[in-house]
């Protein structure tokens, strides 16, 4: 992308009436058919074929480890390194419009709310395991006046979602049956159904509501 915009200001180029005419974006248009066309046929043949690719999901991802934790793989978002944080002395800190509140981890294991999701991440693998913890909305049952939350790890990456969704994020804090490893995101992770592995934020330290819009962050996070 760097190189691609240094291009266009380097090299600037006026556009000429000819390069909208009919036949110009008709040629186009057959191009972009064409290519559309090739690329179905080859998923066709692949799962006609029942090559490898055939047990790809919709996002090109292969499945791995599913309903077995110990089989999941492990990933991280860039060059985030595994913390150590000690269960006993950690605590979640939520902060609304009206104060803050900090949970300790014994209060979040009480808590008993489950979800069955898949983890799609954008390093190439699926896995869709049962996740237990506490739904967002049942830490922040009062969001009048937010517009949205922004979920903080502890190595500063965080996600913003819509007040909305609070019903459908989990903060979860075992997976499967066992509690969740260091590298998985002890002492607690957000479970994001239906959105790709990036936004499920691990390590979580501070849910935060305020009056910034969602799309107050970069698509992929910046570190």
């Amino acid at each position: 992308m760097p190189f691609a915009v240094w291009h266009v200001l380097a090299r600037p180029a006026r556009p000429r009436p000819a390069d909208l005419s009919r036949r110009n974006l008709l040629r186009a248009g057959a191009v972009i058919a064409a290519a559309g066309a090739g690329y179905a046929a080859s998923e066709v043949a692949v799962r006609a074929t029942r090559l490898p690719g055939a047990a790809r999901r919709f996002t090109g991802s292969y499945e791995a480890g599913s309903f077995d934790p110990d089989l999941m793989p492990v990933s991280s978002w860039m060059f985030d390194a595994v913390p150590e944080v000690d269960p006993s002395g950690w605590s979640l800190r939520v902060v609304t419009p009206g104060g803050i509140r900090d949970w300790t981890y014994a209060e979040l294991e009480r808590f008993d709310d489950r979800r069955r999701a898949v983890l799609d991440c954008t390093g190439g693998f699926w896995s869709e395991q049962d996740w237990t913890g506490v739904l967002l909305s049942r830490l922040v049952p009062d969001a009048a006046g937010a517009v949205s939350v922004r979920v903080v790890s502890h190595t500063g990456y965080d996600r913003r979602f819509a007040v909305a969704e609070l019903p459908d994020l989990l903060l979860a804090v075992r997976l499967g049956d066992q509690p969740l490893s260091a590298d998985h995101g002890a002492p607690a992770r957000l479970v994001a159904p239906d959105r790709r592995g990036f936004w499920w934020v691990k390590w979580v330290r501070a849910v935060e509501l305020d009056d910034l819009p969602t799309w107050w962050q970069p698509p992929f996070p910046l570190q």
